[in-house]
């Protein structure tokens, strides 16, 4: 009986390992960085142009059913909804919400 688990027991302990240990070094040694410093600025600066630039790609180069939407509504839901983001004091459930609920309502209309 446990023959039949052992695959998924080899890959949760492996996945444990290649992830989780990592992890906690993080947290171990993000305790001892100081917020203030010039290194911590460009890390959030690199995290945050790399968001940004797989939502421009999800924007412009979609694929799926986004890939069936007009370019016109993509980029009007992503803009409204940044905008809307700013607006509402930088709350990300609003900054997700109006943009997604933009393309529901926008694929509604268009009739895809």
């Amino acid at each position: 009986m446990m023959g039949d688990y052992w695959t998924f027991v080899v890959i949760a302990v492996a996945g444990f390992l290649a992830t989780d240990i990592w992890r906690w070094l993080g947290v171990v040694a993000g305790n001892r960085l100081n917020e203030e410093s010039e290194a911590l600025y460009w890390v959030r600066a690199v995290a945050t142009a790399l968001v940004m630039a797989v939502t421009a790609k999800l924007i412009v180069f979609p694929n799926g059913m986004l890939a069936d939407t007009p370019l016109w509504l993509r980029l009007g839901a992503a803009g409204i909804g940044f905008a809307v983001f700013l607006l509402t004091g930088r709350k990300v459930a609003v900054g997700v919400a109006v943009p997604m609920a933009l393309l529901v309502a926008g694929l509604w209309w268009i009739g895809v």
